[in-house]
């Protein structure tokens, strides 16, 4: 049985691997990988602190709206979503109608570890990174979990969360298409976007 094409959004907390994980399952799907933050860099010719710096985040969130509604194919690729991009009003529907989400989480402790040495985030540039998080944390946490399916990566290696992720995307994407007759036609697959050397900084 072929691949679904259906797009696979992967949301969830800074920290919790989206874009390492969107990479991965993006190469064993054999379609491309896109990251919100990195397309809306490209887009602007500059950094997201930089948008952020310049132009405030209310701009910024107006390019992650802009990126969903027509920024990326219809079809057959994986996007690792900005931390704050679910969270938006009518986001979430949206993202419903174009593909399957899944929600990446870990436990707060984990995220503190793994965003401790952040230095490019534009919302942790505050005297107190760590309330900062615990505040987004809370605010967003709710939403995280309702979006979609929900998939640990605390102490989890790779290959597992990859494979549970490929495990309830190709079951979530074929339930997807019965629930959207009218979905766009197939299309042929683009070769995955090659890794860059780490990943943009996460808002």
């Amino acid at each position: 049985m072929s691949e679904p094409d259906v797009n696979l959004y992967l949301v969830g907390f800074m920290g919790t691997g989206k874009t390492t994980v969107g990479r991965a399952v993006a190469m064993r799907l054999g379609c491309q990988s896109m990251d919100s933050d990195h397309e809306i860099e490209r887009a602007a010719g500059r950094t997201v602190a930089q948008v952020f710096a310049g132009e405030g985040e209310a701009a910024f969130r107006a390019q992650e709206r802009k990126f969903i509604e027509g920024g990326h194919p219809a079809r057959g690729v994986v996007v690792a979503c900005g931390g704050g991009l679910v969270v938006q009003p009518g986001m979430l529907e949206r993202l419903r109608a174009k593909g399957v989400i899944i929600c990446l989480h870990a436990s707060l402790e984990t995220i503190l570890r793994r965003t401790a040495s952040a230095r490019t985030r534009p919302l942790l540039a505050v005297d107190d990174p760590a309330a900062r998080i615990r505040q987004l944390y809370a605010e967003r946490e709710e939403t995280y979990k309702r979006a979609g399916t929900v998939i640990l990566t605390d102490f989890r290696p790779l290959h597992d969360v990859v494979t549970h992720v490929l495990r309830t995307y190709r079951r979530e994407a074929r339930e997807w298409e019965r629930a959207h007759v009218g979905a766009p036609p197939r299309t042929d697959r683009r070769p995955p976007a090659p890794a860059a050397g780490g990943g943009p900084a996460r808002p």
